[in-house]
């Protein structure tokens, strides 16, 4: 029952080539950075990559992404990362965009043993419809495109039927995490960290803080332990390494409301 696993290195030492990955992370919120890296340092390639979006700014998946590991991403959001993008429209990568709520359930079907549903998501749009281009041929063409989904009426309502996602290994991060694998996460990390975990066939967890079985009230616990092969524990300057993806700031005002002078 024991699940802890000394290195990261050694919770992806069996991650081969070609491997499917669901990966966790809202943003900067809750990504496995510390086991992304240690999948960088193995050098393994041709990764299809299950995830909210690809890294943010230079941490997180971008990382594997730099460095030409990532063949495929499903996911929902490009934003600001500019590399994904360019890669994206190179037809260097094949990407699935998905509406966020069905990338969520996907994940949380696999996970349950589902192996499809039916949503009004994306009904009357490309998502159903297909033609949403999934590669580029690099020249502004499409290359390969996504297919036609079924739709159903149910009551009178259209609904489009989408498949759960499983995947090889799932990386996630957990706030708190006991040697049996149960897992705690804070606020935003919380929703797709679980998801992902429910995917995978071998899920891997990087906890901020280790404890010992019956530490965690029962209540408390956000993904059971049945979901979890692998746990590896932060050193405590690892679960402090989380970064800003903007920072905002405002001037400071006096208890009258005016700004204070030099203020930032």
């Amino acid at each position: 029952m024991d699940k802890v696993v000394a290195t990261a290195a050694d919770a992806v030492a069996d991650v081969p080539d070609g491997a499917s990955l669901a990966v966790g992370g809202f943003g900067l919120s809750g990504v496995p950075n510390v086991l992304i890296q240690a999948l960088h340092e193995r050098g393994v390639g041709r990764l299809g990559v299950v995830s909210n979006n690809c890294g943010a700014m230079d941490s997180g998946l971008a990382v594997l992404l730099a460095a030409g590991r990532i063949a495929r991403v499903t996911g929902s959001y490009i934003g600001a990362n500019k590399e994904f993008a360019r890669q994206y429209l190179a037809g260097e990568l094949d990407v699935e965009l998905i509406p966020q709520g069905t990338l969520a359930e996907r994940l949380r079907a696999g996970g349950c043993g589902i192996p499809a549903f039916y949503t009004p998501a994306g009904v009357g749009t490309q998502v159903a419809d297909g033609g949403l281009p999934w590669r580029y041929d690099g020249r502004g063409g499409v290359a390969l495109a996504s297919p036609a989904k079924e739709v159903r009426e149910f009551d009178g309502v259209p609904y489009v039927l989408e498949h759960a996602i499983r995947t090889d290994f799932a990386l996630v991060r957990a706030a708190k995490g006991d040697r049996h694998g149960n897992l705690v996460f804070h606020a935003a990390a919380r929703n797709f960290n679980p998801l992902a975990a429910m995917a995978g066939r071998i899920t891997v967890a990087e906890v901020e803080e280790l404890v010992e079985p019956g530490a965690l009230d029962p209540d408390h616990v956000h993904l059971p332990g049945i979901f979890v092969q692998r746990v590896v524990a932060l050193t405590p300057a690892q679960a402090a390494a989380k970064g800003i993806e903007r920072r905002t700031t405002s001037e400071p005002t006096t208890p009258g409301g005016a700004r204070e002078p030099g203020g930032v």
